[in-house]
């Protein structure tokens, strides 16, 4: 049982894939441009790509099915939020960027000021379309309110099943920031394109001292974490969870993610902890989180079956978790932000 927006749901299911917002899919200002002067002239289509037709339909229905589904008001407030640093400060070139900070503005005004706090829509089967790939498409406001909101390639979508007290089926989607993905675009001087990166292929001398400056930025950054690292191993010399201390095999992960850090804050060891690779990959991508009294919380995106073969434990107590008001502060950012909640 979960409660979303004052209301109980039974989970049903989890979505088995990701939904990455593509630049097909969203309205015409968070496009992102060919070139430096050449605008795709499209204003985006409306039916988004679910997976193949075959676990589409397992999901969310029989061939032709109109689900019906549901985001919270609160999930876009966080989402805009998060996201704002990258409306500030782009790590793409979109179509819209010269305006994206009133653009913010403007669109967390409209989400504020929305009169409910559950938004329901219904997506409908596409199945019109040939081949096996599986799309859905909706005239609803609050499918509408994805295209105008989603930055492409840097957000994605989960989805749970739900069921509600009449045993009605419904359909959880929450909008996510991929924080991975915006650090991965701001660390290459390159120009991307639908989700791929290509070099400039104008050599021009602005091009040229753009990627020297990049660079640059780079090599700083670079020198910038190997401190931090260092720094951290000495606050958390092992892993809390495995007590491994072979620096080799621990990762120093950043409490709130490096893309929407500040230089202070991506330099702070205080914003961080030591993990073998699988527990940072968990807490990296918002699948577990901790409590300031050292308790872990487990997502209820992942499944009982991989909780179970991972050995983890919902609200288990971590004995060894450094804990402390600057981190306390952190975790305060990555349970709001980060955790699937």
């Amino acid at each position: 049982m979960i409660q979303l927006g004052g209301e109980k749901f039974n989970l049903l299911d989890v979505f088995p894939k990701i939904l990455t917002v593509p630049d097909s899919f969203v309205v015409r200002n968070n496009k992102i441009q060919t070139t430096i002067d050449k605008v795709k002239e499209s204003h985006g289509e409306a039916k988004l790509y679910i997976a193949s037709k075959d676990v589409m339909r397992e999901f969310y229905g029989q061939e032709g099915f109109h689900a019906t589904c549901f985001m919270l008001k609160q999930d876009l407030i966080n989402y805009l939020n998060t996201l704002k640093i990258e409306y500030l400060n782009p790590s793409q070139n979109y179509r819209g960027m010269e305006i994206f900070s009133s653009l913010w503005e403007e669109r967390m005004n409209k989400i504020v000021h929305l009169p409910d706090e559950i938004i329901t829509f219904k997506v409908s089967d596409q199945n019109q379309i040939k081949g096996p790939r599986g799309y859905v498409n909706s005239p609803d406001m609050g499918y509408q309110l994805i295209r105008e909101l989603s930055l492409p390639l840097v957000s994605y979508i989960l989805v749970k099943k739900l069921s509600d007290a009449t045993g009605s089926e419904l359909y959880y989607w929450k909008l996510f920031v991929d924080f991975e993905a915006i650090e991965q675009m701001k660390s290459l001087p390159t120009v991307f394109v639908y989700g791929k990166s290509k070099l400039q292929a104008q050599e021009t001398e602005e091009v040229e001292k753009q990627i020297e400056e990049e660079v640059t930025k780079i090599k700083r950054g670079r020198n910038g974490q190997q401190k931090y690292r260092e720094k951290l191993l000495e606050q958390c010399p092992f892993c809390p969870f495995t007590m491994v201390a072979d620096d080799r095999l621990l990762i120093a992960s950043h409490i709130k993610p490096w893309a929407v850090a500040d230089e202070k804050e991506r330099s702070d060891p205080y914003n961080g902890y030591m993990l073998t690779p699988t527990y940072d990959r968990l807490f990296d991508k918002g699948f577990i989180t901790f409590t300031e009294d050292r308790h872990v919380h487990i997502s209820n995106f992942l499944s009982n079956r991989t909780c179970k073969l991972l050995g983890l434990e919902d609200d288990k107590f971590i004995q060894m978790l450094p804990m402390d008001k600057k981190r306390i502060k952190y975790l305060e950012f990555h349970r709001k932000s980060v955790f699937k909640d």
